[in-house]
C-alpha cells in the first residue's frame, strides 16, 4: 500500500498510554519509543532519529486523532498490534507521505512542520485504513487505495477533525480523476494513479449508494467493511478479492459488492457523476457547497454522512 493524503487527546474508545517518556519539551526528542492503546488493540509508536520543531505530545495529539477517526468508522481498531514509525526528514515541512504493510506503517515527517500541519493532516489517517482490508496483488491495488481514499476524510469528519461538507466537496472534485480514459479497460487492468485512486473511490461511492438502496437505508458500506474486519479480514491475511467482498455483502445481506465487482473489474464503466450529485442533492455552485434536502436522495446523502451510533455487523 503506498502514499495518498482539537488541542486534547480524542477519547472515541482510546486509553492513551505512552512509555518511555522524558518531560515534555519544546521540539520532539529523537529516537522516542510509545505506546496507545486503542480500542481493539495498540499501537506501538516509534519516533527516529531527527530533528522535528514539533513536540512529542503534539505527535501523539496527531495519532490518537487518527486512530480516533479509524475506530469511529470500523468500531474497532482494525488490527489487535500496530506498529507506526515517525521519520524525521532534515530540511523539510509538512507530512510528506506514508506506507504500509503487513500493520505497520512509516509516515515521513518534515523537521520544520507545525502543529498545524499536523491537524490538517490525512496521511496518518489514510494510511491506518489501509490496515482494515486484507492486502491485495497488484492487480487489486485500486481497493486498498479507493477504501482508503472514501473513507478517510468520512471518517475525519465523524470525529471532528474535518469539515462534513468538504467530504463531499472532495468527492465532486476528485472522482472525475477515477472515471475511465480513453484506451483504458477495468480497474484490475488499469492501474494509472486516477484510476486506482479514485477509480477505487468510486467503486466505494457507487456501493454505499447501492447497499443503501438495497437495504432500504438500513445498511451502508461502513457495514460490508465492518463485516470484513470482524470475518478477520484485516491486512496480516491475503485472501483472495472475491472472499472479502463475499464477507462484506453476507454482513448486507445482498451481493452488491460482488456485483459491482463484476461490471467494474474488466470493462470501463462511467457513472453519471452529475445525475449522482442531483438525486443526493448536493451541488457546488460559486465555489460554495450546497445541498437541498428536497433532493429524491438526499436521505441517503445524509445517511452516508451520519455517524453510526454503534457497530451493526452481524
Amino acid at each position: 500500500m503506498g502514499i495518498g493524503f482539537v488541542h486534547r487527546y480524542v477519547s472515541i474508545g482510546l486509553v492513551i498510554g505512552v512509555t518511555s517518556c522524558s518531560p515534555v519539551a519544546t521540539a520532539a526528542p529523537r529516537a522516542e519509543s510509545g505506546t496507545l492503546r486503542v480500542a481493539g488493540g495498540e499501537i506501538e509508536i516509534e519516533i527516529g532519529e531527527g530533528p522535528l520543531d514539533v513536540s512529542r505530545a503534539e505527535l501523539m495529539t496527531w495519532i490518537s486523532t487518527a486512530a480516533s477517526a479509524v475506530t469511529a468508522y470500523f468500531g474497532q481498531f482494525p488490527v489487535a498490534r500496530y506498529r507506526l514509525l515517525i521519520q524525521p526528514v532534515p530540511g523539510e515541512a509538512g507530512v510528506l507521505g506514508g506506507t504500509t504493510w503487513g500493520a505497520r506503517s512509516r509516515i515521513a515527517v518534515g523537521e520544520h512542520t507545525s502543529a498545524r500541519d499536523l491537524g490538517r493532516d490525512w496521511v496518518m489517517t489514510h494510511e491506518m485504513v489501509h490496515t482494515a482490508f486484507p492486502e491485495q496483488p497488484d492487480s487489486h491495488h485500486w481497493i486498498e487505495e479507493g477504501i482508503a481514499t472514501y473513507v478517510e476524510p468520512l471518517a475525519r469528519s465523524w470525529v471532528q477533525s474535518y469539515p462534513a461538507a468538504r467530504v463531499w466537496t472532495d468527492l465532486i472534485e476528485g472522482l472525475p480523476k477515477g472515471l475511465p480514459a480513453e484506451g483504458d479497460r477495468g480497474l484490475d487492468h488499469t492501474h494509472t494513479w486516477g484510476r486506482t485512486y479514485w477509480g477505487g473511490a468510486l467503486f466505494c461511492l457507487l456501493a454505499d449508494l447501492e447497499i443503501r438502496e438495497r437495504t432500504n437505508g438500513s445498511r451502508g458500506l461502513v457495514d460490508a467493511l465492518r463485516g470484513i474486519l470482524a470475518a478477520g479480514g484485516n491486512d496480516q491475511t491475503d485472501w483472495p478479492i472475491e472472499r472479502a467482498f463475499r464477507e462484506g455483502d453476507k454482513a448486507i445481506g445482498a451481493p452488491v459488492l460482488q456485483e459491482l465487482y463484476k461490471r467494474m473489474k474488466d470493462d470501463p464503466f462511467a457513472p453519471d457523476l452529475p445525475a449522482i450529485w442531483g438525486g443526493l442533492g448536493i451541488e457546488v455552485r460559486h465555489g460554495r457547497l450546497e445541498l437541498d434536502d428536497r433532493a429524491p436522495k438526499a436521505a441517503i446523502r445524509r445517511a452516508i454522512s451520519a455517524r453510526p451510533l454503534a457497530p451493526r455487523v452481524p
